[in-house]
């Protein structure tokens, strides 16, 4: 058996500590009423807390301490935990009305990816993802990430895609919060992105922990997220505190020429744009997200070295690979500057594009 197997029993019921209490002092041969005059308490005060009508307060829980020999910290520890109880009994009720909104959330991936445990009940299941989203119920869900006041709900893929992609920058946050980063410099973000740069002609066992090591000096969180079924977002861009800023990354389209442009595109927002701002890359044509792409474009290939290159060149493989080593690229980035330009076929040359997968 694992021995990381969840205990998922949650009481269905709640016994009062006035259980305890009768048990106690009918062991000793003690009666209500002499209770009541030992701790100088109404005759009805005792018989209610017995029935579970009224608490043991902190006050009494001295009291009987004295009378009975039992100390206060019992008492009070069964009263909170039969408080306790009741409430969760309660929440439980409440929240059964409200199972049908884990169909707006990916479960079973989220279980999949381990980001949350499964639970055979719905409503442990459902307590499950409120856990997840750190909410209290899915009305504070709507509020938090469907209310009119945030930015990204703007997004198309937002629109049509609440659930999977809150829960995809809902896991960005959890892990962004765990990256020491220093406080934001602009002045060593360019510096880190020139050195970055260079990295996009190594491996992803080696540029992965680098681009995060080199982001993390300069103030910027950066996490790669699996994408979730469904889901068509590739990157986000937002500020975790007005010193922390979190890129995220997706392998949507799993090839190293839409990884690292995404990943200057998110830069292009950091730099450009309002630590207010929250990004979601969907292939929007507003004024920001085209600033960013013009930004990720010059950074990766800038205009004055590409135009030389396809005005004078055939553009062969061997051509294209050689260039792509003289100004420090991975020749798969030209491969999809040069196609989304129009200068080579979409069915051309990518072989040289790196293919990028999670690790099992």
């Amino acid at each position: 058996m694992s021995s990381t197997m969840t205990n998922q029993f949650v009481p269905d019921y709640a016994v009062p500590p006035g259980e305890s209490l009768l048990d106690t002092i009918e062991a000793l041969g003690m009666s209500q009423a002499e209770l009541a005059e030992r701790t100088g308490r109404p005759k009805k005060t005792i018989n209610e807390i017995i029935k579970g009508k009224a608490p043991i307060t902190p006050e009494t829980a001295l009291q009987l301490e004295r009378v009975l020999g039992v100390p206060a910290r019992f008492w009070n520890n069964l009263e909170n935990n039969y408080r306790e109880t009741l409430a969760r009994i309660a929440e439980q009720e409440r929240l059964q009305a409200h199972v049908t909104w884990l169909d707006e959330i990916p479960v079973k991936a989220l279980v999949k990816l381990g980001w949350i445990r499964p639970f055979k009940d719905k409503v442990q299941q459902l307590q499950e993802v409120l856990n997840y989203f750190g909410v209290a119920s899915p009305e504070s869900w709507r509020e938090m990430w469907l209310g009119a006041e945030v930015d990204y709900r703007k997004s198309p893929v937002f629109a049509s895609e609440p659930g999977a992609v809150s829960a995809w920058l809902r896991r960005g946050e959890l892990s962004a919060r765990g990256i020491v980063c220093k406080p934001f410099d602009a002045g060593k973000f360019r510096a880190a992105l020139s050195e970055i740069r260079r990295l996009t002609m190594e491996s992803p066992e080696i540029f992965q922990s680098e681009v995060k090591r080199l982001c993390a000096e300069a103030g910027v969180a950066v996490v790669f997220v699996p994408e979730l079924p469904q889901m068509r977002a590739s990157g986000a861009t937002w500020w975790l505190t007005p010193t922390k800023a979190v890129i995220q990354l997706s392998l949507r389209y799993k090839s190293d020429d839409h990884l690292w442009f995404s990943f200057f595109h998110e830069a292009g927002h950091i730099l450009l744009h309002g630590k207010k701002d929250f990004f979601i890359e969907d292939n929007s044509k507003n004024d920001k997200e085209q600033e960013a792409n013009g930004f990720a474009a010059e950074t990766l290939l800038p205009a004055k070295r590409l135009r030389p290159f396809v005005q004078s060149t055939r553009l062969s493989k061997k051509a294209i690979e050689n260039f792509a080593a003289e100004i420090g690229i991975a020749p798969g980035i030209l491969v999809g500057r040069l196609q989304h330009d129009g200068y080579l076929p979409h069915t051309h040359c990518n072989d040289l594009k790196r293919r990028l997968r999670w690790a099992a």
